[in-house]
């Protein structure tokens, strides 16, 4: 992994505890599990960050599984949090939009994987002639 997607990985973690921290304060009595879930999954894409920078090979696909679980979910608890939305429940809608911001920024995240993935093709040399 390139450190350029190593450190992707470093942000997108502290973004996941940064929003997990969010939803607990948005509702600290039914929210509990979006600190941990945030801090947990942050603090391993922090950790694929940090052993991808180091050279750890296993780091890439360590976080290719762990960013797509969390994308399905997110797109699960996204889908659910906007049906309710719809259903009149507009005290949904901070959860809903946190959710779809979290699976926004996992897509990304899955992007900037399957980019670090591709080999580097060799640069053919420019065409001298005239």
């Amino acid at each position: 992994m390139n450190t350029k997607t190593a450190g992707y990985l470093m942000f997108y973690g502290a973004f996941l505890i940064v929003m997990g921290l969010l939803g607990y304060l948005s509702n600290p009595e039914k929210a509990k599990t979006a600190l941990m879930s945030g801090g947990t999954f942050g603090a391993l894409s922090i950790l694929w960050g940090v052993l991808g920078a180091r050279g750890v090979r296993w780091s890439l696909p360590a976080a290719w599984v762990s960013t797509g679980l969390l994308t399905l979910v997110f797109a699960w608890r996204a889908s659910v949090g906007w049906l309710a939305v719809l259903d009149g429940k507009s005290e949904k809608l901070f959860a809903a939009v946190l959710i779809t911001a979290m699976l926004t920024g996992s897509l990304l995240m899955l992007l900037a994987l399957t980019q670090a993935r591709k080999p580097v093709e060799a640069k053919k040399p420019a065409d001298t002639a005239s």
